[in-house]
């Protein structure tokens, strides 16, 4: 059996300037269960956490970024930023098609993400709610809407 490389896509999720290390925790835990590629932080750093019960971080590579310019100069080439942020321009969820191959940013709880993060971002996805929702909670059902929705393959920008 050959695999296509080309083919199964992937995708990582982290936080920028995450306020408290038990949602990293939580969102790490469910990134490891739904199929996260990577995991990552801007900003603020990981620390083991007692909600990460299954100890994601030896399991999924972890990158640390200082600053969000350091992250986007890392972005893996060829990988979308979906930003995920209540943002009138944003796409709701439950209408997007997730890329084959992403990175997932979420913002600090109390502030989102910033405007930088907002301007680069490829696309913003946003949840129909009156409300911001817990940042590990956001997270993990955008990956699971993407288990359950399947990632678009994208050639020359349009999807196959």
């Amino acid at each position: 059996m050959i695999i296509d490389n080309l083919e199964a896509g992937y995708f990582g999720i982290g936080i920028e300037n995450g306020k408290t290390p038990e949602n990293l925790g939580v969102l790490w835990r469910s990134a490891q269960n739904l199929g996260a590629s990577f995991i990552f932080t801007i900003g603020n750093r990981y620390a083991k956490q007692a909600s990460d019960t299954h100890n994601a971080v030896t399991s999924l590579p972890y990158f640390h970024y200082k600053t969000f310019d350091d992250f986007y100069a890392h972005l893996p080439k060829g990988a979308m930023l979906i930003g995920v942020e209540l943002n009138s321009k944003a796409k709701l969820l439950a209408d997007f098609q997730h890329p084959r191959n992403c990175v997932y940013l979420l913002g600090a709880e109390d502030n989102g993400l910033t405007k930088k993060a907002i301007e680069k971002s490829h696309q913003l996805i946003r949840f129909d709610t009156p409300k911001s929702l817990n940042v590990s909670v956001a997270g993990s059902i955008v990956m699971y809407d993407r288990s359950v929705k399947g990632a678009a393959i994208y050639l020359d920008g349009a999807p196959k």
